[in-house]
This record gives structure tokens, sequence and C-alpha cells, in this order.
């Protein structure tokens, strides 16, 4: 997608930050970011903006006090965005970087702002989480928009000349270092996602979040939600490391629970041609939903959270 960032000068620091995170994204090819700077000397600016304003499917609007003063970044660049994304031919996301009087704005108030919930980036514990937050964003309507144009693509094209969609698997068959090395790297996606999840729980107001990496098999975590009488979870999640266990990952919800406990696990199956992970729910049943390493994490942080009376969406 092409995105046309509009922004004040004054938020430039801000802009080179959104420029370092959207760099996975530009390296994979998903995203095309146009400003102002990309004019060369010499050009007409005007004509130039005018042009991008009707040439980009995206618009990020970095709104903070200094863009809603700028007559020329509301009443032309965001007007004209906003015209386009009414029509349908565009999309609008604002991002809040300032606390500002945005959700006066009514056009700005009817769209869902990035990072969660509208708060403003300088309000986070660490910038970096918000960001994070904004390009995790991105890239859902980035996947979102793909989808419908690929369709869209290969059905106008002639039959005679389309080219297989097919996606060509070879059957194999998985052994035990296979497993060992999906397991180990499963672990290490649960892990990173804890820590990351904590981080910006510990930013929100009225919750905190605390990591502990105990081990390379083994980590902890706790949360408390200040709102709620049992407004504290803790987990224990453990690496299988020996023939004796739980599951391939396994956990426990309390503080520090040792390797011979467990409240339920992810344990690693296969097919012909990859492998999953399904949740034990507990010693005697499981489902039998197939998982990869990540949604196995987010399933087992929104168990963990909720145990606080917290919920994620």
């Amino acid at each position: 997608m092409r995105a046309f960032i509009s922004y004040s000068h004054n938020d430039k620091a801000a802009l080179d930050r959104l420029h370092v995170h959207l760099k996975n994204l530009t390296r994979e090819g998903r995203i095309e970011t146009w400003y102002d700077r990309n004019i060369l000397a010499g050009g007409e600016l005007d004509a130039e903006i005018e042009r991008e304003l009707e040439a980009s499917d995206l618009f990020l609007l970095l709104v903070s006090p200094d863009f809603i003063a700028s007559d020329y970044c509301v009443e032309r660049e965001m007007r004209r965005a906003l015209e386009r994304h009414a029509a349908g031919t565009a999309r609008v996301v604002p991002i809040i970087v300032e606390e500002c009087d945005w959700k006066a704005m009514r056009e700005l108030r009817q769209l869902k702002a990035a990072p969660t919930d509208g708060k403003a980036i300088s309000a986070w514990a660490n910038p970096n989480t918000a960001y994070l937050n904004v390009v995790q964003e991105l890239r859902r309507i980035i996947e979102a928009e793909a989808v419908p144009a690929a369709a869209a693509e290969v059905a106008h094209e002639p039959s005679a000349t389309r080219p297989s969609m097919a996606r060509y698997r070879a059957k194999r068959q998985f052994d035990q270092i296979d497993k060992g090395d999906f397991r180990d790297a499963a672990f290490a996606t649960f892990k990173d996602y804890f820590r990351r999840a904590i981080i910006e729980m510990d930013s929100i107001d009225g919750l905190r979040g605390r990591f502990v990496d105990r081990s390379a098999t083994s980590f902890g975590a706790t949360v408390v939600n200040s709102g709620h009488r049992n407004g504290t979870a803790h987990i224990s999640v453990h690496c299988r490391s020996s023939q004796v266990a739980l599951g391939d990952i396994y956990y426990s919800f309390s503080e520090n629970a040792g390797d011979n406990t467990a409240n339920g696990g992810f344990n690693i199956s296969a097919d012909d041609y990859e492998q999953f992970l399904i949740q034990t729910m507990n010693v005697f049943g499981r489902t039998d939903e197939r998982l990869t390493p990540e949604r196995a994490a987010e399933v087992l942080w929104n168990e963990f959270i909720g145990n606080a009376g917290i919920s994620y969406d």
C-alpha cells in the first residue's frame, strides 16, 4: 500500500521514529510511504502533494496539537483524505502522537485511532511499545486489503493465461529433532509474546505487570488489576526439558510453580505436512484445535489475564 503521511513539521521526531518502526513493512514491500520531504528541490509543492493525495490508498495522520493547529494539514490534506475514505477509495488512520483535542473533531472521532483506544504515544511508559502497536495495526490493515485485491486480480485474469493458485506441499515425516526444534522455537515465541505484552500492560493506568525470565526453559508473569477485587493473577510456564514432563509446553496459574505441576499445556502434533500445537485443557482432556505458536501464546495470555478480570480484544 502507498501511504501518505500528513504531519506538522514540529512533529518531525515522531515522523522519524515512525519510519524506524515501519522498516520491516517497507523491507517486505508491504508499504511505501510518502511525505513532503520526498519532494525534490525545484518541485512544485502544491502540485506534487495534490498528486499524492489522489494516488495514495492509505493516509496516516500524525495527530498532535501542532497538527490540529495547521490549516494546511487539516483543511487540505486531512479533508481530502477523509473524502476519499468516505468514497471507499482509501483508508485513513489517525495516529495520536501527543495529547490534544482530537476527539472534538467529529471526522476523526468516528475513526478507529492508533495506538489502542487512541491513547497518545507520548502517554505510554515506553513509546516503542506504542509504535509497535501502531505497526501491528497497520500490518492487519495491509493483510486485510491484500486478500480482496488478490482475489479480484485472479477473477479478472483470462482463464487461458491464469496461473494456478495452488500451493504445493510435500509430505514428510517429522523426527525427534524436528519436534525438539519446533518445541524450543514455540517456547521462545511464548516467552517473547508475554514479555512484550507485559511491557504494554504496565503502561496502562490501573494495570501493572511483571515478567520474570527464570531460565532457558521457564518464565513467569504477574498482572495486577487494581480495579478488581481479585485482580491479581500469576502464571509459570515451562518447556519440556526431560522425559518426565506434563506437556511440551505447560503452565500453572501460580507464582514460582515447580516443573512437576500444571493446570494445562500444549503438546506438539503433526500431520503429513506440518507441525502444530494442541492445547491440553487438563490432565484428562484436550481441545483438537490446531494452533501456531503465535496463536497458542495469544490463547494462553488471554486465559491468564482473565484470571485478573482483564480482557484483550
